[in-house]
């Protein structure tokens, strides 16, 4: 297991706060017009949060079994995933992407439900699996996000809006934290495992600026 334990719980239950009340916030705008493009970022943000929860899980005493080790990595992988669907399909027309993001994300359900069942069913491969894929789907984390940063960025840059300029740094400290998890598992440097929940929160923290900002914004205006 990772070291300080009790640190980690206890990040990851905030992170897990922070994203839920994130998604709170973020799902508004579809309660006021039941658009579907709406639904995208809140169910992306609560998918994070629940990945974060089922870290805290993980890395509590309560959990010893290898196996359990996929769960909140196949999960925050999934979130990712979800998010950079979101905006790949933004542009669509909205039926047609809503179709497309449904069968890709089913897809991606299948494929890392795939992985765990066989975690499960393969106790050697749980563990060793684990730290060799590990790096690889931290890359493919890092490729996720990094879509997002430039896509909302250039958004921005076609729209300017004091509300959004913030975004894209959200998702490129999220993008930090996932590198620095890589450079962690590949040379144990320990400044790089605290390096990642600091860019972590300063993620969360851009976010959660944001939808404050946005939220009052919104309800001063009539919302």
């Amino acid at each position: 297991m990772y070291p300080f334990d009790t640190e980690r719980v206890v990040i990851e239950i905030v992170s897990a706060i922070i994203c839920f009340a994130l998604a709170k916030f973020m799902i508004n705008p579809y309660k006021l017009t039941r658009e579907g493009r709406y639904l995208g970022l809140p169910l992306g943000f609560a998918f994070l949060g629940i990945s974060y929860a089922i870290s805290a899980l993980v890395y509590s005493p309560l959990t010893i079994s290898a196996q359990f080790l996929w769960l909140p990595l196949l999960a925050r992988t999934f979130a990712f995933v979800f998010l950079a669907t979101t905006y790949i399909f933004s542009n669509v027309n909205s039926k047609k992407g809503q179709l497309l993001g449904e069968i890709f994300a089913s897809l991606l359900v299948i494929a890392l439900t795939s992985l765990l069942l066989l975690a499960f069913v393969a106790p050697k491969f749980a563990f060793e699996g684990y730290m060799k894929a590990n790096v690889y789907i931290r890359i493919f984390n890092v490729v996720c996000l990094s879509y997002v940063a430039i896509h909302t960025l250039r958004s921005h840059i076609r729209n300017p809006d004091p509300k959004t300029i913030c975004i894209p740094f959200g998702f490129i400290f999220f993008a930090i934290s996932q590198y620095s998890l890589i450079s962690w598992y590949v040379d144990s440097s320990f400044s790089a495992f605290v390096g990642s929940f600091i860019a972590r929160f300063i993620g969360l923290g851009i976010f959660l600026f944001v939808a404050l900002r946005t939220f009052y914004v919104q309800d001063k205006e009539g919302w």
